[in-house]
């Protein structure tokens, strides 16, 4: 399985699982079936009523389809249908998220990856030779398709507040954010779950460093603390 290292805004390098080849294809061919059930229902209802639509509706009809990969990605957070079926999705490689210029690029160059073209062929040997998953569009985008991971649960700690005895350890809690802390928790676990310790140090170093905090905590117990603190500040900020 390949594998790609991406840094987050955080300056913590994360590495992810690049969506194989069978995957993304798979993806496309749900996506494809998306289309066959939408103008069969189209033309069905064409039929039926016996309307004549003229040139300028019978365009129209196919603008969906034209632009289904565009506004699925952006409205579905780089996911069409198949690709949350397959449990794939787009991203950055900088780390960043891919944006409305990012998704548009790699819809034009769809026109040229398309079955019209070579037979499809040219994603497909792009996405084999490049070594980071990107077909031409990806490459122009400066994106790829990841594998995501399982989703974490209640119990898995994901939200995990404090009883109503617990006492914080760590006041520089409230100078985070929900999105600061949201980061914090997702590279924290995902680095546990792939066992990347040399993460886990540099993540709290960084959140050492933010919070000007010194403490002799081993990382994982430091981070761990640093999530229950906020999520007890954040759950009785009222009260302070």
């Amino acid at each position: 399985m390949e594998h790609i290292n991406i840094s987050t805004t955080q300056n913590v390098s994360i590495n992810y699982q690049l969506a194989n080849v069978g995957d993304r294809i798979l993806a496309t061919i749900l996506d494809y079936l998306i289309f066959i059930a939408y103008f069969f229902i189209v033309f069905y209802i064409i039929g039926t009523t016996k309307a004549n639509p003229g040139f300028g509706v019978s365009s129209l009809i196919f603008l969906p389809a034209l632009f289904y990969d565009l506004y699925c990605e952006v409205l579905f957070n780089g996911q069409s249908f198949g690709k949350f079926v397959l449990k794939i999705k787009v991203v950055k490689i900088d780390g960043t998220q891919p944006g409305l210029g990012s998704y548009l690029l790699r819809w034009l160059f769809r026109i040229i990856e398309s079955a019209l073209f070579f037979s499809g062929l040219v994603p497909l040997i792009t996405i084999l030779i490049n070594g980071k998953g990107q077909r031409l569009g990806d490459i122009a985008a400066k994106t790829t398709v990841i594998k995501l991971s399982k989703k974490k649960s209640l119990d898995d700690g994901f939200l995990n507040i404090p009883d109503e005895n617990y006492e914080i350890q760590f006041k520089e809690v409230d100078q985070l954010t929900e999105k600061d802390v949201a980061i914090i928790r997702e590279v924290f676990n995902h680095a546990k779950s792939k066992g990347n310790f040399a993460v886990i140090n540099q993540l709290a170093d960084k959140t050492k460093r933010t919070l000007n905090i010194q403490t002799e905590l081993k990382s994982i117990v430091f981070l761990d603390t640093i999530i229950k603190d906020y999520e007890y500040f954040h759950a009785h900020s009222g009260k302070w």
